[in-house]
């Protein structure tokens, strides 16, 4: 199986779902677009992002140049456009989880998906990490886990000695998160997702002191 085959982005039947949303409601053109973000990713896995053209993707991807244009402005607006794929999916599965228990809980609950996620497609997220693409999918990565950490921000719930509003501690969360997240997988992904999650919990819920009125 491809390396892309089962991130949630590029699962067929999940990209098909997240692009229909998207109100490309032309048959035609979702198909195309699926089709490239699939192809940027097995190229980029094989080649490097950096070293792909326009017309690379294009040719693997089986449409003409006017039609990749059509769609995109060039490869990091792909990249992008798939990357926004992930970013619904991954909304998704969070919706879909219903954490259970008390604020912190439902507060933290991304990094269980997330980071099972990451393991299993370590391949492709390091050679997606690598070069220019590196950036882009991060700071979408980041972005998306700061909403899912804002949405389930149970009040009273702050950064430790820093009575400041609770953007801190959205920041203060996904910031180690992402760091954590990078330095694991900048290593292979050596250590079971269920080491690193737990790892991360505990050091983040040491760092909050919470006054859950929920």
């Amino acid at each position: 199986m491809s390396d892309t085959e089962h991130w949630p982005g590029f699962d067929r039947e999940k990209s098909a779902r997240v692009l229909a949303a998207d109100e490309l409601t032309d048959r035609r053109a979702r198909r195309t677009r699926q089709t490239l973000h699939e192809t940027l990713m097995r190229l980029t896995v094989e080649r490097g992002y950096d070293e792909l053209t326009v017309a690379d993707i294009a040719a693997a991807a089986n449409v003409g140049r006017s039609t990749f244009y059509a769609h995109f402005t060039d490869k990091d607006d792909l990249l992008r456009s798939a990357a926004g794929t992930l970013r619904a999916a991954l909304m998704q599965e969070h919706a879909a989880a219903g954490i259970d228990g008390t604020g912190t809980d439902r507060m933290l609950g991304f990094s269980h998906f997330m980071t099972a996620h990451l393991a299993e497609q370590r391949v492709l997220y390091r050679a997606l990490m690598r070069g220019r693409a590196g950036p882009i999918l991060l700071d979408l990565i980041r972005h998306a886990l700061c909403d899912i950490v804002r949405s389930e921000l149970a009040p009273g719930t702050k950064s430790t000695n820093a009575p400041l509003d609770d953007e801190l501690t959205v920041q203060f969360l996904v910031g180690g998160y992402m760091s954590v997240l990078t330095w694991w997988l900048d290593r292979g992904g050596m250590e079971p997702p269920e080491v690193i999650e737990a790892g991360f919990r505990q050091m983040a819920l040491n760092g909050l002191s919470v006054n859950d009125k929920a």
